[in-house]
């Protein structure tokens, strides 16, 4: 009985945790990338608007790309001036360039509406995502975002509103919450300082 009294008793090993990120004080924008990049995105840096473009323009050439999907017209304007074809027919084939609404600090991820996905849930669309956002466009939660969306689109609120935050398409996800409704995508994100 005093062996059964002393195992249950016994003290268990102290777990040791890791400081979050958020306490270590450190500005939004960097929780963000460092989440984002645990997530396994690619993350390019942009102060104007030369460097997106030829930044977008490596990324088209790096991948081989014939054909990019792109249907906002302020992004089209980027574009102009790079050798690709473009659509603005979302299709599973063509690599998506596409704006977001907002960029999640807590896990890293991309939340988009139908302002910008249209009626496409994202595992319907291509694999390959290049997506244009700013750095005002960062925020901490999923709650703020959301919050975001309805002030913004006051009594408009859009529908089809996901987010994207596995950006490794060899990774399969195990999540049973999301079975057969994977949202992973190989993703570049051009990131534009504006604040």
């Amino acid at each position: 009985m005093s062996f059964l009294k002393k195992f249950f008793n016994t003290p268990k090993p102290k777990e040791t945790k890791e400081p979050s990120l958020e306490s270590q004080n450190l500005p939004i924008d960097q929780i963000f990338v460092q989440n984002f990049l645990k997530n396994n995105g690619k993350f390019l840096y942009c102060t104007s608007l030369e460097e997106i473009t030829l930044n977008l323009s490596n990324i088209i050439e790096e991948n081989s790309w014939e054909n990019i999907v792109c249907n906002d017209t302020d992004l089209l304007k980027l574009i102009k001036t790079i050798n690709i074809k473009t659509t603005k027919n979302y299709t599973n084939t063509y690599p998506i360039f596409v704006g977001c609404e907002h960029l999640i600090a807590e896990n890293g991820s991309i939340l988009f509406s139908s302002n910008q996905l249209k009626e496409f849930k994202i595992s319907e669309l291509a694999e390959d995502f290049i997506v244009y956002a700013t750095t005002s466009q960062i925020v901490n939660t999923k709650g703020e975002s959301l919050t975001g969306i309805k002030t913004r689109y006051k009594g408009n609120i859009p529908s089809n509103i996901s987010a994207i935050k596995n950006y490794n398409t060899n990774i399969k996800n195990i999540d049973f919450m999301s079975y057969g409704n994977t949202n992973t995508k190989n993703l570049y994100l051009l990131l534009f300082e504006d604040l």
